[in-house]
């Protein structure tokens, strides 16, 4: 029912665009799942926050037992609007408040329970937090949300089925009497040792089935229909895998439908999604400013750095998630100087690398396309809902910019029109050097998905030409947006390591003397490994998530042994070694022998290949100066 409702929305949506279009060229066909239009309006959000605040901020805590004394509550300058008026200033555009942590305490007065902010001696027991800050919200334009915890230490009843009427009550005193929310944030923490109206035993539940999440779905609509519901698997948006910020740099907005559940014990696949997942379930990417989730005075040393949370932005927001940043509000009720200086700062940041599209208003050459309304133009035209698309069955196609004088550039964005599914599988980003040779840009990540929002960091280049050449897609292209960005001087990240600095699984080379492969791990660039033939064994020996192959070329004069295309394949048996990852040409090796650096979709094996395809001179040995697997 629900995935119907999701794939009418998006569709009434696209045949909106259709109508408008010329009458002899028919909108791309939907490629399933897709989202529901509140999917698609959550994720434009892109950043938001998340307020902890609670007893666990007046006991030193970070899961409180369900044991601590209400009376310890009690904030002396609570402000919510200067909450507000910090996260506005920080580019945030929402805000989700803990109105329940695992420890059961409440933030609102619930008449159903003693344990809440009604018996502190805040406000003399008269004060109503998710009020003051819902208010807030509206007079400072921020959208709203609620976290309920479903785990409860401090109730009796845990792990009981009156417990679940409890829970129930909770959750539709939220929804009914503090205005719209824009997300439900459900934890994945459940069942486990607790206070438990002094039993101060262990719970255990069925996370799957317990709480009935169906029946709490059912509720949610009637009462909420445009909220978002959080949880490790949806069904409106996802837990990342990760409590960092970030996504995989492969990014599928997709999960199989059914499997994956609160306390599900693969979350590393969150990270990535399912690539043959059947519904939307887009990433949300949850991370403290602070090393903690709720305030510890102890802690305003390390608050995160606005470069810090730059490079989350870009890993979160610009791997087609988006970005929920956590406030530990202190024990004075206030967001801390710290955490709200380097927020503002952060937000400065983002804006002024990405302040400057290139390629605003031009119309890129394009290999193929549709017509009518889905022309090249509308990839520039700032305008989400136009976008360039391809003719049926044609699943790869170039874009290419020209400019009139060589531009700097070391950012993009790329964005698919995402009503009509996520479509592209991998790109590459190219540009003319000199010579007029295509060069790819040199990053530190594999450039497969896109999504809602892609955005790349890669080293600057001075050119006059850019083109980005979608090598394969799940259907026609449908690109909304392409921007092309100088970020200033100091924006080059750390795009090649040092040899000393490089680090790695520890490897054999299982078809060469020890004594010859230690020259590929001494971390010395003068000495250089050669290999005959045209295949490498790497034996990780066990079993790792691999991402990324490094290596460095023969540095001698002249230089020996370079690869010039190449094919990366893993596995688990060293015979059985054939699952391609990645293949493709280590470009301008001959003339700038460099670090070469494969990313790749993250994947667990023990065994790496790496064949030549080709060699820069034929018939000379493989040569290997430092290598490196991630």
């Amino acid at each position: 029912m629900r995935f119907f409702a999701s794939m009418t929305s998006s569709l009434a949506m696209a045949l909106a665009m259709a109508s408008c279009s010329s009458s002899d060229v028919k909108t791309p066909e939907a490629i399933l799942p897709i989202p529901e239009q509140k999917q698609v309006e959550w994720q434009q959000m892109e950043t938001y926050a998340f307020i902890h605040f609670g007893l666990n901020t007046f006991n030193d805590r970070e899961w409180g037992y369900g044991d601590s004394d209400p009376a310890t509550f009690n904030p002396a300058r609570l402000d919510c609007e200067q909450w507000a008026q910090t996260l506005v200033n920080s580019g945030m555009k929402g805000v989700i408040l803990t109105a329940k942590h695992h420890d059961g305490f409440c933030l609102w007065p619930f008449q159903g329970t003693d344990y809440s902010i009604a018996h502190s001696p805040y406000k003399d027991g008269k004060g109503d937090i998710v009020r003051e800050l819902s208010d807030a919200c509206r007079k400072y334009g921020l959208k709203f949300a609620v976290y309920l915890s479903p785990w409860d230490r401090n109730r009796a009843d845990y792990g009981t089925p009156a417990y679940l009427d409890y829970f129930y009550a909770q959750l539709r005193d939220l929804l009914t009497n503090y205005g719209e929310v824009f997300e439900v944030w459900f934890d994945g923490a459940n069942g486990g040792d607790g206070w438990y109206g002094g039993a101060k035993d262990m719970r255990t539940i069925d996370r799957k089935n317990y709480y009935n999440y169906p029946r709490i779905y059912e509720m949610l609509d009637s009462i909420q229909p445009q909220a978002v519901i959080f949880s490790d698997g949806g069904p409106g948006c996802r837990w990342v895998g990760n409590e960092k910020g970030f996504a995989g740099a492969t990014n599928w907005s997709f999960l199989r439908k059914g499997e994956v559940f609160p306390g599900y014990d693969k979350s590393y696949e969150l990270q990535y999604g399912h690539p043959d997942g059947n519904q939307w379930v887009p990433a949300e990417c949850d991370v403290s400013i602070r090393p903690g989730w709720f305030y510890h005075p102890e802690e305003d040393n390390r608050v995160k750095t606005p470069e810090q949370l730059l490079d989350l932005y870009y890993r979160s927001v610009g791997h087609n998630g988006t970005l929920l940043l956590n406030f530990p509000v202190d024990r004075n009720g206030l967001i801390h100087p710290v955490d709200s200086a380097n927020a503002v700062r952060f937000h400065q940041l983002a804006q002024q690398e990405l302040k400057t599209n290139l390629v605003a208003g031009l119309t890129p050459k394009v290999s193929n396309e549709r017509g009518g309304h889905f022309k090249a133009a509308a990839m520039t035209d700032s305008d989400y809902d136009t976008y360039w698309a391809t003719e049926d069955g044609v699943h790869t196609a170039d874009v290419e910019f020209a400019f009139d004088t060589p531009r700097r550039m070391n950012r993009m964005l790329l964005q698919e029109y995402i009503p009509l599914g996520q479509r592209v599988k991998s790109f590459v980003v190219e540009y003319k050097d000199k010579q007029g040779a295509w060069l790819p840009v040199r990053l530190n990540e594999e450039t497969t998905t896109i999504g809602y929002k892609r955005l790349l960091r890669f080293e600057t280049i001075t050119s006059d030409a850019l083109r980005i050449r979608f090598t394969d897609s799940r259907g026609p292209l449908c690109i909304s947006s392409i921007g092309v960005y100088d970020a200033g001087q100091g924006a080059d990240i750390a795009y090649t390591v040092p040899t000393e600095q490089l680090k790695s699984f520890s490897f054999t080379l299982p078809d060469l003397p020890e004594q010859d492969s230690a020259l590929a791990a001494d971390r010395n660039a003068q000495t250089t490994l050669f290999v005959e033939g045209d295949r490498l064994l790497i034996d990780l020996g066990a079993e790792r998530t691999v991402s990324s192959f490094h290596f460095l070329p023969d540095q001698a004069e002249p230089n020996r042994g370079l690869v010039a295309t190449y094919e990366l394949s893993v596995g688990m048996v060293p015979d059985r070694v054939n699952r391609l990852v990645k293949s493709g040409e280590f470009s301008n090796i001959r003339n700038n022998p460099v670090m070469q650096s494969v990313y790749f979709t993250p994947v667990k094996a023990r065994y790496l290949v790496l064949k030549a395809t080709r060699m820069v001179v034929p018939g000379e040995a493989m040569g290997f100066a430092e290598i490196a697997v991630q």
